[in-house]
């Protein structure tokens, strides 16, 4: 009995914060709240201090004046925020600090924002780590506007809930308005005043669409299929009227340099028409229910497996939260031309990944979707989904690129995808990989490329190792 008391305090614990957080991203003051939930203010502030409890009639009335999951609302994500904290105290940087499992989980419950501050210093900690062993010893570097553009991405989980909100209206109001396949090329003609039309490539002038002012005219390549012809009508749906949107969000973004905010803004813009395409809540609950089959949210939603993919990467509105992925694309020659990451895994800034993820293996296989778990060095394991997918063509002639894809989530949440369903998921054994080679420390891989920074490698004067490099424990 006395357990099960101490295990409700210490979810009541947790509920302060999460009220005050929950507040702070609907962007509200304690006196909006307490006027919407019927409170005085005061009543808001105890709650949000754990100094009065959350009762269950208040947390219905919370879920009903927001429209928010009560489940995802009052699931306790303790246990999960304990667990990061805990990671980061396990790192060998504290080492030498002797701190016991009680004292990590008495701060992390007992002063959730103090553990939050710590987790957000460690977090800036391993990015300048992860930023001098991928630039080396050169530290006059000039700026990289898309590692800038990606870090901007990757430090918000590559999520925009203005903009989603924001898409999510706009493709409300079409949907009610225009009926049909058409449904966005009707909207251009009512709101823009604008006709969209297809041309042939060479009169295309090796564009896929222009804004034609001077003739009110939408141009797209005809050779596009409907997946990307859509996505483009989108895209230039965002750029018109979602503009402001996306300058609000670019505005915490700080770029040292024109070219990453354009690069930024560019990654925003494709979000949005994502949003249009696939609205958040819809997609949401239709991602839920088919347990995230990418080929079957594919033919619901008439995108590509990599529209797709993307969106995935991108749910985690507070309140409405789904499983989190993380998305990579290479080419043959192991180049990532795109990076997306809603699930924390620790890409490397530059240069390829692991030869050992299957990632790259999928150039033998094309169109088949391989499955593989995966184990970092320090323990993570993730459980990843690669297919090829294939940019251009639509033409004889056309030129076409083949890359590989790569969406992949903690294993915590793998039970949700249909991928892993009929599989023992206590006998699975992962792969396991490195970031990238300077920054794997497992001596013993074969399909090493490059020695890790601080080992010193051994001569190989009278013993060779069937690793590509011996080291020395120095």
């Amino acid at each position: 009995m006395a357990k099960a008391k101490d295990r409700t305090k210490d979810r009541a614990a947790f509920m302060g914060p999460r009220l005050r957080r929950l507040r702070r991203e609907m962007g509200m003051t304690q006196a909006v709240m307490a006027e919407d939930l019927g409170v005085s203010p005061s009543y808001i502030a105890l709650m949000e201090r754990n100094q009065r409890p959350m009762t269950a009639d208040m947390l219905l009335k919370l879920a009903q004046v927001y429209d928010l999951d009560v489940a995802s609302l009052a699931g306790n994500r303790g246990e999960e925020f304990a667990a990061r904290f805990d990671g980061v105290m396990r790192d060998p940087l504290f080492a030498d600090l002797e701190l016991s499992p009680m004292d990590v989980e008495d701060v992390s419950q007992s002063y959730p924002a103090m553990a939050e501050a710590v987790i957000r210093l460690y977090t800036a900690y391993r990015d300048g780590q992860m930023a001098l062993a991928d630039h080396g010893d050169d530290a006059q570097d000039a700026p990289d506007p898309v590692a800038e553009a990606r870090r901007f991405l990757s430090a918000r989980r590559n999520s925009f809930p203005s903009i989603d909100d924001h898409g999510e209206r706009i493709a409300g109001e079409i949907g009610d308005k225009f009926d049909g396949a058409d449904n966005f090329e009707a909207y251009f003609r009512e709101r823009h005043d604008l006709k969209v039309r297809r041309l042939p490539p060479d009169v295309m002038m090796g564009a896929v669409r222009r804004l034609d002012r001077h003739r009110s005219e939408l141009v797209l390549d005809e050779t596009l299929d409907k997946a990307s012809r859509t996505f483009q009508l989108a895209l230039q749906i965002a750029y018109l009227d979602m503009r402001e949107t996306i300058d609000e969000a670019l505005g915490e973004g700080g770029f040292t340099s024109e070219n990453s905010e354009r690069l930024a803004r560019r990654a925003l813009a494709n979000y949005a028409a994502g949003s249009l395409m696939m609205p958040y809540r819809a997609f949401v609950k239709a991602a839920e229910r088919r347990k995230y089959d990418v080929e079957a949210l594919s033919r619901q939603f008439g995108a590509s497996f990599e529209q797709i993919c993307h969106r995935l990467t991108t749910l985690q509105k507070p309140g409405q939260e789904g499983a989190p992925f993380f998305f990579i694309r290479v080419d043959a020659a192991g180049n990532v031309s795109k990076r997306l990451d809603g699930a924390g895994f620790p890409f490397a800034r530059h240069g390829g990944s692991c030869p050992l993820w299957s990632l790259h293996q999928a150039f033998t296989s094309p169109r088949e979707i391989l499955t593989q778990w995966v184990e970092l060095p320090d323990g993570e394991k993730f459980f990843t989904i690669v297919r090829t997918v294939t940019a251009g063509g639509g033409a004889w002639g056309a030129p076409r690129v083949e890359r590989a894809v790569a969406l992949g989530c903690d294993e915590k949440h793998a039970h949700r995808l249909v991928y892993t369903q009929g599989t023992d998921l206590k006998s699975v054994k992962p792969t396991p990989i490195g970031v990238a080679c300077r920054l794997c420390h497992r001596i013993d891989c074969a399909a090493r490329a490059e020695p890790p920074i601080g080992r010193s490698v051994l001569p190989d004067d009278y013993r060779r190792t069937i690793a590509p490099f011996g080291f020395s424990d120095r």
